[in-house]
């Protein structure tokens, strides 16, 4: 056989190869248009300074700035809070801010007549710090507050800004 005839096996054997290779092409071409919507919508998608400071988008900042704010903050409470301040100042919720159990109050300090603040319910508040868990420190002062109040607001025997036990 000569250089002819290896040529039109090689040919042959070529287009054998081949001539089932239509969804092969099919799927390449399929996946190359894959990826190229994936880039465009992934250039119109994602903002130009994403990633600037690490996977954060910096527009997310003045977005936030731009919100309302919603917590007054402890030295607004002191203005006018004084004598409650006062007696949290040498209990043991001394280190906690106020809206941390009273709940975001800049309206009431901005307006204090027009936005009174509802007290909290004691009941599912101080459960949520006090309730029996096993995460929290041994010294934490933890109960199970089915068993330890008898059904009794817990405002009953310890007051919120100086609990005694």
């Amino acid at each position: 056989m000569g250089s002819v005839g290896k040529m039109l096996l090689a040919k042959t054997a070529m287009r054998e190869i081949l001539k089932d290779a239509g969804h092969l092409v099919r799927l390449a071409a399929v996946l190359v248009v894959a990826v190229i919507v994936f880039l465009v919508l992934r250039q119109v998608l994602v903002p130009p300074s994403f990633g600037q400071y690490g996977h954060y988008r910096p527009g997310a900042l003045e977005d936030n700035r731009n919100r309302p704010v919603k917590y007054a903050g402890h030295a607004s409470c002191e203005l006018c809070h004084d004598t409650a301040v006062a007696i949290k100042k040498t209990g043991k919720h001394a280190n906690i801010a106020c809206e941390a159990c009273h709940g975001p109050l800049a309206q009431h300090a901005e307006d204090p007549i027009a936005n009174k603040p509802r007290l909290p319910e004691v009941a599912a508040l101080c459960v949520r710090c006090h309730e029996a868990d096993a995460a929290k420190p041994k010294a934490f002062p933890q109960v199970i507050s089915k068993e330890h109040s008898g059904g009794e607001p817990c405002g009953t025997c310890h007051k919120p800004h100086s609990p005694k036990p």
